[in-house]
């Protein structure tokens, strides 16, 4: 509840616009009770399956991720991840510290067994109306081959069981549609890809691609993701600076997505942006109870 710029104010109203869609999940607080508490009375909400859990101390959002969440154990974020370890709540979502929600996934739920990293992606939207959906989008800014592989087979099952995409398109970002092109690591992933059966590789993808419908799920590394992600930020800003109503543009933004799942890790954890206001929280706490009713962590788990 501490963590993002509109903490934890936007979060409140955020459980309040999910609670209005009928759902009965029970949602665990970890926050200042006091603010939460005079927040929870003042939007009116009500308590049954809620439940406040008081933490003393907060991970700023330019705070080193390792050495935060080691000295601040009574921290939102700390807390959260040690109830998630203990099987006392089943998914878990901040929009605090990226690095300290990355770190506290590594080191209280872990790795799915057989993932060398996990990642997270970002939803593209595409011309057709649809999203494709890109990973790494800055966690694993240098990869070896063999993590692209894992980000495809990850990436692909997010994409068949949360974005409703049957069989989906998997792509290579590369500077050329030919096999062969590119730098090492996308010429050495390119045959490992084409040898995975488990999903639909269709070879190498441009950047001019990455908005139409060719491929559902693109793969690259973190430092190609994130410059690819900050883009389409970018075009959104740019296109509202402008005021220009397009549907196409209307799809950049990112709220009405939520946050996005650490994939590769035993349990769902969702990453909010910073900048998250209530509706991107209340689609937060939508994709978290998604993932557990469509058992994903399992299906990954199954996959490898």
């Amino acid at each position: 509840m501490m963590g993002g710029d509109f903490a934890p104010l936007e979060a409140i109203k955020g459980i309040k616009l999910y609670r209005e869609l009928g759902s009965n999940a029970e949602l665990t607080l970890f926050g200042d009770s006091q603010q939460i508490n005079d927040l929870l009375q003042e939007h009116q909400l009500d308590l049954a399956g809620i439940h406040v859990v008081h933490t003393s101390q907060v991970v700023d959002m330019d705070e080193h991720p390792t050495k935060a969440l080691r000295e601040k154990q009574d921290s939102s974020i700390a807390v959260g991840f040690g109830y998630l370890a203990k099987g006392m709540t089943d998914a878990f979502i901040s929009a605090g510290n990226t690095g300290a929600m990355m770190v506290g996934s590594l080191f209280s739920i872990k790795a799915i067994e057989g993932i060398q990293r996990p990642t997270i992606g970002a939803y593209m939207p595409r011309e057709n109306g649809k999203l494709g959906w890109l990973l790494d989008v800055g966690i694993n800014a240098d990869c070896k081959p063999e993590n692209l592989v894992q980000f495809a087979l990850l990436g692909s099952i997010f994409a068949e069981q949360i974005l409703n995409i049957p069989n989906p398109k998997v792509g290579l970002i590369n500077i050329g549609e030919e096999e062969g092109k590119g730098n090492l690591l996308a010429q050495a992933a390119y045959p490992l890809l084409k040898e995975l059966k488990s999903i639909n590789f269709i070879g190498n993808i441009e950047g001019r691609d990455v908005f139409l419908d060719k491929a559902d799920v693109m793969v690259c590394e973190g430092f190609t993701g994130n410059i690819i992600l900050k883009l389409g930020e970018s075009i959104h800003g740019l296109v509202q600076r402008r005021n220009i109503k397009d549907e196409f543009f209307d799809m950049f933004e990112f709220e009405q997505y939520g946050g996005v799942p650490v994939l590769g890790v035993n349990k769902p954890v969702i990453i909010g942006h910073g900048i998250s206001h209530a509706k991107a929280f209340k689609n937060m706490i939508g994709i978290a109870q998604t993932m557990i009713e469509k058992d994903l962590i399992g299906k990954i788990k199954a996959s490898l």
